[in-house]
């Protein structure tokens, strides 16, 4: 089975509580409180992992933005007080060979901030969480609002432009395990190497994960 990567968006009444199945996930409270893994996440908070974990509710709620690598069906969750959309998957033709990193991060942009042309070192999802974004990627050029999710390959070129408002992504990665605590950003224009970069990042989780990509 093909190497999938999924995002979904899970809301949960106060006390509601789901097991989820051991693979590969990063989970980061958009709104509200859970409890994870003997801890307590509120708003802007994650936990990465690749073990079974059960999840509850806390007072108030919560809004959860999951990503998880499968190579089988979906996850969406079943139980009651819970409800579970598939916001994206993606098919991972370009996932790096070997050992793996899973990374979970956020880049945040001043207004009118820009990202110069680049790529990264493995594929992922981002989801905007405030603000707004413009990608251009192979020719197209596509808008997000909050909320909004999209695929990036990694080799392919992306040059990313924010709006009049602070802005900022969610997004998780899968890259070499070389690149722990290392940037997967490489900069595609010489005059933009030097330039002074406007964004600002958050590592929620830096992950070595036991799926080993095969070779080719």
């Amino acid at each position: 089975m093909q190497p999938t990567l999924r995002f979904y968006e899970d809301m949960l009444e106060n006390g509601a509580a789901v097991s989820l199945p051991a693979r590969p996930r990063l989970i980061f409270v958009a709104h509200g409180s859970i409890t994870i893994a003997d801890r307590t996440l509120r708003d802007d908070e994650a936990f990465g992992g690749e073990g079974e974990a059960r999840v509850k509710a806390r007072q108030g709620g919560a809004t959860l933005w999951r990503w998880e690598l499968t190579t089988g069906d979906g996850g969406t969750v079943k139980a009651d007080g819970i409800v579970s959309r598939e916001k994206l998957a993606a098919h991972l033709d370009t996932l790096p060979k070997g050992q793996l990193l899973l990374r979970g991060d956020s880049v945040a942009f001043p207004p009118g901030g820009c990202a110069y042309l680049h790529r990264h070192q493995g594929p992922g999802i981002r989801c905007l969480i405030e603000g707004g974004l413009r990608i251009d990627s192979g020719g197209r050029s596509t808008s997000y609002a909050a909320g909004g999710a999209w695929y990036e390959s990694g080799p392919e070129p992306v040059f990313a432009q924010a709006a009049d408002r602070p802005t900022r992504l969610i997004r998780v990665m899968l890259l070499p395990r070389s690149y722990l605590g290392k940037s997967s950003v490489e900069y595609l224009r010489e005059e933009d190497k030097a330039k002074p970069k406007t964004q600002t990042y958050k590592i929620y989780a830096d992950l070595p994960i036991a799926f080993v990509a095969a070779s080719a």
